[in-house]
């Protein structure tokens, strides 16, 4: 999980969600892609407030949900 209001990995330090969280959410997620989305975007709704001098919303959602999209 991300320590907030920095939204990094509590784990490594790196922007959260790092590969490890990555992984980790698509494993436990496996059966349920829409569920995983949507977890994500409530993330990403309270990274908003949290983060709110982040270079754009686009980045944001690149972060958060663009990569769980299912290919």
């Amino acid at each position: 999980m991300a320590a907030r209001p920095s939204w990094r990995c509590r784990v490594c330090g790196a922007a959260w969600p790092c590969s490890p969280a990555r992984l980790a959410l698509l494993g436990e997620y496996r059966e349920d892609r829409i569920g995983l989305l949507i977890y994500l975007a409530t993330l990403l709704y309270e990274a908003t407030g949290d983060l709110p001098g982040q270079a754009g919303h686009d980045r944001l959602t690149d972060r958060f949900i663009t990569w769980a999209r299912a290919r």
